[in-house]
């Protein structure tokens, strides 16, 4: 992964409180202005495109329908503007079976759920510096 000089996030999550917690955490606490939100991973491409800055950090719900996080990394990964973001796995399902599952399936990194705010700073600027990062709380 290279290191990541003016990111532009988006993060799919189906459950509004988790979005509320993402917003805050990235918006308010760290300062992220260019942070798009979607509760849904349909029509995401679309969105996407719609958005004034190229997103190159995606943090992804792995549990959502009808699009899952497994889904929407394979359409991501297909488009050419976004081959080479950063694409992040939330989960609570963290057991190793499901950690090697995501891995295996292409994902950069993985922060698990419930998001733990003390340490969320700290990942995302090892993920800025280029640093595969794999939290399991």
């Amino acid at each position: 992964m290279q290191a990541i000089q003016s990111p532009s996030f988006v993060y799919v999550e189906d459950d509004e409180f988790s979005r509320e917690i993402m917003r805050t955490l990235l918006q308010e606490r760290m300062g992220y202005e260019r942070c798009a939100i979607f509760s849904t991973g349909v029509g995401l491409i679309d969105r996407l495109k719609a958005l004034s800055d190229t997103p190159n950090v995606f943090f992804l719900d792995i549990q959502m329908r009808p699009l899952n996080g497994y889904d929407l990394l394979q359409i991501i990964r297909k488009e050419p503007a976004y081959q080479n973001a950063t694409i992040v796995a939330m989960t609570a399902n963290v057991m190793s079976y499901d950690v090697e599952q995501l891995r295996q399936a292409g994902f950069d990194g993985l922060i698990g759920k419930p998001i733990r705010q003390k340490v969320f700073a700290e990942l995302i600027e090892r993920l800025l510096a280029g640093e595969s990062v794999w939290y399991v709380p």
